[in-house]
């Protein structure tokens, strides 16, 4: 244990590898002491810092999650049970915000969340009548359960309420993720490693999670208390509370939060709501022991919580109860069970969308007011949005000079503002801030810089990043923003700036170097491509954003022909160091920039919907585009360039979405796409279809994505039926395109051999 003490935070990163393997075994087979100190290095400096072996740092911690049970062992009770200081230690270490992320970044989510099910399933089932020390703390099973199931649950967005699929409107990637769909890719990824052999890499790196003990597929049917929460969960989300009736165990833990929320009110039993509602009719404190009665398993407590919080926030809404009141007994729910702000959260979240709540006037009185700050956070957000290139009319709100929000965010916002920030609750508040924040955004403005500004005004160092944070509502009002910050990416990109030698564009000029604060001149700037991965969610009209994004290629076509430069100025380049000549560039410097335009194209429509919008994009978004009449252009040569720009789009939106690598089940959802693509383009090449676009754009596109397909992803055309392929390339050859019919022929499989010969006779080769 010496070894494990001797390591200095500062410089574990600095380790062998076969040092950090001590440390873990340490954490394996050590005492309880030397277990919580290896633990504890190893979610320290070694995980946030040391880049070249975190890599093993987070498979150590996976496995160290889910111990094996001892040989010895023949308790009734989980083995966890004596594990519950060591894994506390390791959930409080990851749960930071980068902790996270360097799960997500290393692809080991869906084994993170298989870890911790088990966790939350036992310690949630667990009475807190036993304790353990922890560094002369006491430690009980509600404050393991709680510390595992709020870092489960921020790896999938279990409080998405209904607002965003209601619309039918395609969904931004990550918003389906269930604790379903993570098993289903955990259990995917093991079977991988050991019955696939073409990946070496990928098996190599789960290696080392393949012990007895992990290699079992695992279901949600193995967790019933997190199945049966997790279905309770949606059903709130869904609908409003109903099924709670008198005398049955979940309405006296109901009657038991509700008294103990508000214990230091004295109504002379003036019940929170109406007996016939289904909620608790009792508002003082009982005869017994408040603590006493709620000594209860974890799962228990949660689902009685929302019905407690649907009678406390119906008392307020009635006056029974003051905000301020409700606001300090839901403050005093959260510090009792921390696991309880999960369904804060969902409940709170799925109320505000039911838009049946009167809203709360944030007046100063009743609840808090923003306007010692609104109109400068206002300002701030239009500032900050200037800075990066997109520019919006006044953001100021006419009318009634008191600001209201929709009462259940009123009262999850006054909520969280009464934590006082440390490291303990900083964890908690951000598990609440990311749906406050989703909250704020699709509620009417100016909720959002309501939020921002009470927050603002409690801590003021955060007040950059909650700016930055809020400048995202402005895209979900207006979509004439959202254009703006496409073509501000575009143009950064490309570096097609007013003056050429500003900018030179790449991907430095897209993402910058993040979100920078404290700037001399109080604004802080943000690169437009940063902005687009904090934004892109907040707008649900995606199918809008792919053909802003398709018009933004081709308009980057005339762009790069001109050098991006007013034509004024063209004169003044006859010839520079950028290699560009009066009115022309290089076909060769042309091409590398239109396939720069179009890998950002399709990176920006994968980031925005992923899969459903990509296919989308085929069957529907691109077959329209070249029927759709569209007005001549005079300048020839671009109408070339902006088919080539299109089959390099289109070709890296489908290897985005779907991969290069070969499918081996038969019909295949790739086959199916791109058979009905290549469909489309034989019924255009036979006349069957007539098409509006430029001649010369869609021959250029065609021997585009042709050719990039059989050079880069001959896979699919192997996937793709002989007969559209033999039709395709029967077009090809029409065109006078026979060796690229030949090559397409070739890469198709033994199929497309005998055709690809009888070409190459007619051709006397």
């Amino acid at each position: 244990m010496q070894f494990v003490m001797h390591l200095n935070f500062g410089y574990v990163c600095d380790e062998s590898l076969a040092e950090l393997e001590k440390i873990y075994e340490f954490a394996v087979s050590g005492s309880d002491d030397e277990k919580i100190s290896a633990a504890t290095v190893l979610c320290g400096a070694s995980l946030t810092r040391g880049w070249n072996i975190q890599e093993h740092v987070v498979m150590f911690i996976t496995r160290l999650l889910s111990p094996p049970i001892p040989k010895e062992y023949t308790g009734s009770e989980s083995h966890l049970i004596r594990y519950a200081a060591f894994l506390n230690v390791l959930l409080v270490g990851i749960s930071s915000i980068d902790g996270i992320q360097i799960y997500s970044l290393h692809g080991l989510v869906p084994q993170l969340a298989a870890a911790l099910m088990p966790i939350c399933e036992v310690f949630g089932s667990c009475a807190p009548t036993i304790s353990w020390a922890l560094t002369r703390e006491e430690l009980s099973s509600h404050m393991v359960f709680s510390n595992a199931f709020t870092l489960l649950l921020r790896l999938w967005r279990f409080d998405e309420p209904p607002f965003e699929s209601v619309n039918g409107e395609l969904c931004p990637v990550g918003s389906h993720v269930t604790p379903e769909y993570l098993l289903l890719v955990r259990n995917r990824q093991l079977a991988a490693t050991e019955n696939s052999s073409n990946d070496q890499i990928k098996c190599k790196r789960f290696s080392r999670l393949l012990d007895p003990w992990h290699r079992e597929p695992i279901f949600m049917d193995s967790f019933p208390k997190l199945k049966c929460w997790y279905r309770q969960n949606m059903a709130c989300m869904c609908s409003t509370l109903s099924g709670l009736e008198h005398g049955t165990p979940v309405h006296e833990i109901v009657e038991a939060l509700l008294n103990f929320m508000f214990r230091n009110l004295s109504r002379g039993g003036q019940p929170l709501t109406p007996t016939a509602s289904g909620s608790s009719n009792s508002s003082g404190p009982g005869g017994e022991d408040l603590s006493t009665r709620l000594k209860l398993p974890a799962w228990d407590i949660l689902e009685a919580v929302p019905f407690a919080l649907d009678a406390a926030l119906t008392a307020c809404a009635h006056g029974r109860l003051s905000p301020r009141e409700l606001a300090t007994g839901i403050k005093d729910l959260a510090d009792f069970l921390p696991a309880s702000l999960a369904i804060i959260v969902s409940y709170f979240s799925a109320e505000v969308t039911r838009g049946v709540w009167k809203p709360a006037p944030m007046n100063g009185t009743d609840w808090p007011s923003p306007a010692a700050n609104l109109a400068s956070v206002e300002l701030q957000i239009k500032n900050s949005l200037a800075t990066t290139g997109v520019h919006v009319p006044s953001l100021a709100v006419g009318g009634s000079s008191i600001s209201t929000l929709p009462l259940p965010l009123a009262v999850l916002l006054s909520f969280t503002i009464t934590y006082k920030l440390d490291r303990d609750t900083e964890r908690f508040l951000n598990f609440v801030g990311r749906s406050m924040s989703n909250l704020g955004t699709v509620c009417p403005w100016p909720s959002m810089p309501i939020i921002v500004s009470l927050w603002g005004q409690k801590i003021k160092r955060w007040s950059d990043y909650l700016t930055f944070s809020a400048s995202r509502t402005v895209f979900h009002h207006n979509s004439d923003a959202v254009v703006q910050l496409l073509r501000v990416c575009f143009k950064a990109t490309l570096g097609l700036n007013s003056s050429i030698t500003a900018s030179s564009g790449g991907v430095g000029a897209l993402l910058g170097h993040g979100f920078v604060s404290h700037l001399s001149s109080g604004t802080c700037p943000v690169a437009p491509g940063i902005m687009y991965l904090r934004v892109h969610r907040c707008v649900r009209n995606t199918l809008f954003m792919t053909e802003e994004i398709i018009s933004l290629v081709i308009s980057s076509v005339e762009d790069i022909s001109n050098s991006g430069l007013p034509v004024e100025n063209l004169e003044k380049l006859k010839k520079t160091k950028y290699g560009l000549r009066y009115g022309q560039v290089s076909l060769a410097a042309a091409m590398t920039r239109l396939k720069v335009a179009a890998s950002l194209g399709a990176s920006l429509v994968w980031i925005t919907g992923g899969l459903s919008l990509v296919q989308s994009l085929i069957k529907e978004t691109l077959p329209s585009w070249f029927i759709s009449v569209q007005k001549p252009e005079p300048q020839t040569g671009v109408e070339m360039l902006r088919g080539y720009a299109l089959a390099y789009f289109t070709v890296l939106c489908l290897a985005f979405a779907m991969g290069v690598e070969p499918v081996l089940s038969p019909g295949s959802r790739r086959s199916k796409v791109l058979v009905r693509h290549m469909e489309f383009l034989v019924s255009a090449l036979d006349g069957k279809i007539s098409l509006g676009c430029n001649e010369a754009t869609w021959r250029a596109y065609l021997s585009g994505f042709v050719s990039a397909m059989v050079v880069s992803t001959p896979n699919w055309v192997r996937e793709v039926d002989v007969a559209v392929v033999k039709k395709l390339s029967q077009g090809l050859k029409q065109w006078k395109e026979e060796e690229l019919a030949v090559a397409l022929l070739g890469v198709s499989g033994v199929g497309g051999m005998a055709k690809a010969a009888e070409m190459i006779i007619e051709r006397g080769v």
